[in-house]
């Protein structure tokens, strides 16, 4: 086989995908509604099962769901036999997911929706299927082939799955008015938290943030540099105002005989950038590199300095 051939098979199963998921897009309709709106109504938690790839597909579908805002968890349906019906509960909505909808696996969790009045969304490939008839609300594809040469591997109706479940999870979160706050509540750990941390996160405050009253003799900034290690110092007024700033660098350029008898009045840098405490801090660090500084005051509304916000502090998070 040649290298084109290949590649001919790489375009030929992207592009079956990729029409069946237009052909699908055109068939959303008041059904898909009526699922988004008894997820969002359900007190319990969103049960995804499935079994084989669909299985897989459901996991996914499932940990989407939990990560914006949809208490959800997979159920593997011949676990669910021996025992893990256990894990449902009457305030519970089930989502199944099968191709032919005649996964034979599926029946106890059927049987078990019947008994006690849970409600059966499925997303399946065949309307007429026994896993379709005993569900309240059918999500079915549209007439597709599945990518592979012979026709059986899951493949299209994988994909199909996928974007079903992705389309429930997003319409599910807006719907619940999940912001990014939330989202980033739910991702604390690696690079996607950092990016969603705010300045208000990572400055340093209280005793930790470096600030002395106007009039204060040099001889006390440099302490207060010194002791916080932050590389700077802010100066605040009678009304805890922020009204200057002294970096190291100012230190050196106003470096005589007379520097530590001077107040800081004198050497302060007036009227310094600032930002307020919602301000994602990858925005602050690049506000950072264009104005060639390495740290921001966080202030309020009344300029009133809350914290200092270093870029040591933000690399160090992993904000880059």
């Amino acid at each position: 086989m040649t290298d084109e051939e290949i590649i001919a098979i790489g375009k030929n199963v992207l592009r079956m995908e990729q029409e069946a998921l237009l052909k699908l897009t055109d068939t959303l309709d008041g059904e898909f509604v009526k699922a988004v709106r008894l997820l969002h109504d359900t007190k319990g938690r969103v049960i995804v099962t499935g079994m084989g790839k669909s299985g897989h597909i459901a996991r996914k579908i499932a940990a989407t769901m939990a990560s914006v805002g949809t208490p959800a968890l997979f159920v593997h349906p011949a676990e669910a036999s021996h025992g893990d019906l256990g894990m449902l509960t009457t305030d519970d909505i089930i989502v199944a997911l099968s191709n032919s909808g005649e996964s034979k696996e599926l029946s106890d969790i059927i049987a078990y929706t019947k008994r006690f009045g849970l409600h059966l969304i499925c997303i399946v490939g065949n309307r007429e299927s026994t896993l379709a008839r005993a569900s309240d609300v059918v999500l079915c594809f549209p007439p597709f082939q599945e990518a592979c040469s012979f026709g059986m591997a899951p493949t299209t109706s994988t994909t199909l799955s996928l974007a079903m479940g992705d389309a429930l999870a997003m319409a599910l979160m807006d719907l619940k008015g999940f912001s990014k706050d939330d989202y980033r509540e739910r991702h604390p750990g690696g690079k996607l938290g950092a990016l969603l941390l705010r300045a208000s996160d990572l400055m340093a405050s209280g005793k930790d943030m470096p600030v002395v009253k106007q009039h204060t003799l040099m001889t006390e900034a440099v302490v207060e540099i010194s002791g916080k290690g932050l590389g700077c110092v802010g100066i605040v007024d009678d009304n805890n105002v922020l009204i200057g700033l002294i970096t190291d660098g100012d230190l050196r350029r106003h470096m005589n005989v007379n520097l530590l008898s001077s107040t800081v009045d004198e050497i302060m840098t007036r009227n310094p950038k600032t930002i307020g405490p919602n301000i994602l801090a990858v925005e602050a660090v690049r506000l950072m590199n264009e104005k060639k500084i390495t740290n921001f005051f966080v202030i309020d509304e009344q300029g009133h300095p809350l914290g200092l916000l270093h870029l040591h502090r933000c690399l160090q998070a992993g904000v880059a």
